[in-house]
């Protein structure tokens, strides 16, 4: 199971590794925002904005919501829940591996 958590989370951690889309991620966490909405908010131009929300897209971080005229970018909280439950079954892997050197390293 680890192994194939790894293989669907190396986007995600690609995508977060780049400080500007963590905080456009941050940001969106607010509440919906287009690509302008965010560049006044960050110091980073709109097009950039864009390019990182097309990464963050990518990824299954975000996702694009036509509102009029205006597209709009939301946070997949299904995406973020399932990355925070592999990290708990690595999490969970590594305690279960230490306990077991644990115990052999006791019973020496």
């Amino acid at each position: 199971m680890i192994a194939a958590a790894g293989d669907t989370l190396v986007p995600v951690f690609a995508a977060l590794a780049d400080e500007t889309r963590w905080r456009v991620l941050t940001e969106l966490g607010r509440g919906d925002a287009s690509a302008s909405a965010l560049a006044g908010r960050l110091p980073v131009t709109r097009q950039a904005i864009a390019k990182h929300l097309a990464v963050l897209a990518e990824a299954g971080l975000v996702e694009p919501v036509r509102v009029g005229r205006e597209i709009r970018y939301r946070p997949l909280g299904s995406r973020l829940d399932e990355t925070a439950r592999a990290l708990d079954a690595i999490g969970a892997e590594w305690d279960r591996r230490l306990a077991e050197v644990k115990r052999i390293a006791e019973s020496l």
